[in-house]
């Protein structure tokens, strides 16, 4: 895809972050890019930016609007996408089961097949944030037993945890290749 503006034959893999709007999705982006959490306003379209893990590692990752209005766009950004980043907000008990049906549709869509999925348990540094058990469980995530997934709590406020869960998110990608070159 010459038209993201990437030059040479091995553009960076392609991680989508999607999510109920408020989760802390833009928040999170630039606390990973810049170090710093910044105002952020609800995304309308997407943020989009290079994550330097290491030297020889980068990813791309988009953060896509999360309004209801925008959902539906999310699918148009699945194309080349290698691992699927699902944020929730773990203190907003009342949105899981809207997270949870968010989460089953965008997992439905056909290119989206053995993508592995990161869900960020986002917003723990506020007192009355969920577990990750609890999490798993408001999200059915033990019934996607065909797909390779990891839940993770983070503070994008914060930049607790952000590091580590794409460094994980890397180590998924990489194994996915592994088993496909199989």
């Amino acid at each position: 895809s010459g038209e993201m503006g990437q030059s040479g034959s091995s553009p960076l893999p392609q991680v989508i972050m999607v999510g109920l709007d408020s989760a802390g999705k833009s928040t999170l982006l630039a606390q990973l890019l810049t170090g710093k959490a910044m105002e952020t306003s609800p995304t309308i379209g997407f943020n989009v930016g290079n994550l330097d893990l290491d030297k020889k590692t980068s990813l791309t990752v988009w953060d896509v609007g999360g309004q209801k209005s925008m959902r539906p766009n999310w699918r148009y950004y699945m194309e080349d996408c290698k691992a699927l980043v699902f944020v929730v907000d773990s203190s907003d008990r009342t949105r899981m089961p809207e997270a949870q049906k968010s989460l089953k549709k965008i997992l439905g869509e056909e290119k989206l097949t053995n993508v592995p999925l990161m869900v960020l348990a986002n917003k723990k540094d506020l007192p009355n944030s969920m577990t990750i058990r609890e999490i798993s469980h408001e999200l059915g995530l033990a019934t996607y037993t065909d797909r390779v997934w990891e839940i993770q709590a983070c503070s994008g406020l914060k930049g607790l945890g952000l590091r580590q869960a794409f460094n994980s998110i890397n180590k998924m990608i990489k194994r996915r290749r592994r088993c496909l070159a199989r």
